[in-house]
């Protein structure tokens, strides 16, 4: 009964109206940058499926029509502009648009010349945003155009369709994958893209769930010890294994609430960008094999006890951090040495949370390799990686690793709160003591 007292008491002051309204912030605006991102990429695949096109034909010739005629067969909606000279930008800005393609005089000369014509090709960059500037009619309208003349040229020199398909493609490739002692026939590119829509998640799931586990508790035990709360409380008659372990518990039921609620955000902000990604892969992959087919027969679908070994390796990784905050709130006496002490374990989470997303840590030099592998929340940024391609030894290790870790940590975070030092540590590493010696010598 104490300690369920102990744990409400620790969730009231861990979960307050200021942790609420924040976290619908975060949700709302998670929410609100998922809907600019989905209209986006709607927009983008409807500039790819039905692209606009802004064309001004200089050389005004019958094969010039032609291209033109061509470009609206290929249902783009083309717009015929009339322009002359090379300020750019000028044309741009009185048109008002932020395209254009040239066909330059003499276009049609130089064909018949059997010389290499010019296409003029005019795109306005208006924002540093990828989503921005990655819509751009005139790259199809070019490759059509490009189509068009080597077709025209084809077929004057007497060469008919397919010796024309075998010229362009002279060699047809078949991919393979190979995962362990499984292949399907499908591309690294197709599974790549695939495993890091799923892989997205558990980053940046982990990377909050630690930042908020540790900020919590290292608030919780300096705000205590700077009040002197904690100096009653641990001077009341109850056992001080249950104080340490509500407040582990607390900070714990409050970093899954933190989580869950950023990757519910989360989700809303990827659902319908990756969903709309994810199909297009899938679409380019059916003439071969889908992308559920192929992890099927490469094994990379994940089973109930892969996720529960996930959810182990969490488990262990909050623990430590839960310990590890511990002894680093006890080391401060105010606000400010509160918010400093929490740096340690943000550079700790920081380091294999930016190689899992950019590198795989497993092809890493061996020196590198061992120094990230050091950290124990590395394990679990890779855990996923690590089951899916069969890397179980490597798995295994991680998780005795961060077992023996975390019966350290917690050794140490027990010591400190059996004993007095937890009321007496600080971050002032004596000076408190030689302000006292200082003061002494003066009254005498």
């Amino acid at each position: 009964m104490k300690f369920i007292n102990l744990l409400k008491k620790e969730l009231s002051e861990l979960i307050n109206v200021q942790m609420i309204a924040t976290l619908g912030i975060m949700l709302m605006i998670f929410m609100i940058m998922g809907n600019i991102m989905t209209t986006a990429i709607n927009d983008v695949v409807e500039d790819a499926s039905h692209p606009s096109v802004n064309i001004s034909d200089r050389d005004d010739t019958e094969l010039s029509r032609q291209l033109i005629s061509a470009l609206e067969a290929a249902d783009a909606d083309v717009k015929v502009i009339e322009s002359e000279g090379d300020d750019y930008a000028a044309i741009l800005n009185d048109n008002k648009i932020k395209n254009i393609v040239i066909i330059p005089e003499g276009f049609t000369k130089s064909i018949e010349a059997e010389e290499k014509p010019e296409l003029i090709s005019v795109a306005k960059m208006s924002s540093a945003a990828s989503m921005a500037n990655i819509s751009n009619g005139n790259v199809g309208a070019s490759s059509l155009i490009n189509e068009c003349v080597r077709n025209l040229i084809a077929n004057s020199k007497g060469i008919d369709e397919d010796e024309l398909d075998r010229i362009n493609s002279p060699v047809e490739v078949t991919e393979n994958t190979v995962v362990d002692k499984s292949w399907a026939p499908i591309s690294v590119g197709t599974i790549t893209a695939k495993v890091a829509f799923q892989n997205i998640a558990l980053p940046i799931a982990l990377f909050v769930l630690l930042i908020m586990t540790s900020q919590s508790l290292i608030s919780s035990v300096s705000s205590e010890k700077i009040d002197k709360t904690l100096e009653t409380l641990l001077s009341a008659p109850v056992s001080r294994m249950s104080v340490i372990s509500a407040k582990m518990l607390a900070a714990a039921i409050v970093a899954l609430i933190n989580a869950s609620v950023m990757m519910l955000g989360f989700t809303f902000f990827v659902k319908d960008g990756l969903t709309n990604i994810d199909q297009e892969v899938t679409d380019t992959a059916k003439q071969v094999l889908s992308t559920g087919d192929a992890f099927q027969r490469l094994g990379l679908n994940l089973s109930a006890v892969d996720y529960l070994l996930i959810g182990l390796q969490f488990f262990f990784t909050i623990m430590i951090c839960l310990s590890i905050s511990i002894v680093l709130g006890s080391l401060a006496n105010d606000a400010k040495a509160s918010q400093t002490v929490v740096l340690p374990i943000m550079l700790l989470v920081m380091v294999p949370y930016a190689i899992s997303i950019l590198a795989d840590i497993n092809t890493l030099p061996t020196a590198v390799r061992f120094l990230v592998y050091a950290i124990p929340f590395t394990h679990t940024f890779t855990a996923m990686s690590n089951l899916m391609f069969g890397n179980t030894a490597i798995y295994a290790f991680g998780l005795i690793y961060q077992i023996v870790v975390f019966a350290i940590c917690m050794f140490f975070a027990l010591r400190l709160f059996k004993s007095d030092k937890i009321l007496t540590m600080s971050l002032n590493f004596g000076q408190k003591s030689k302000f006292k010696k200082s003061r002494s010598h003066s009254e005498e």
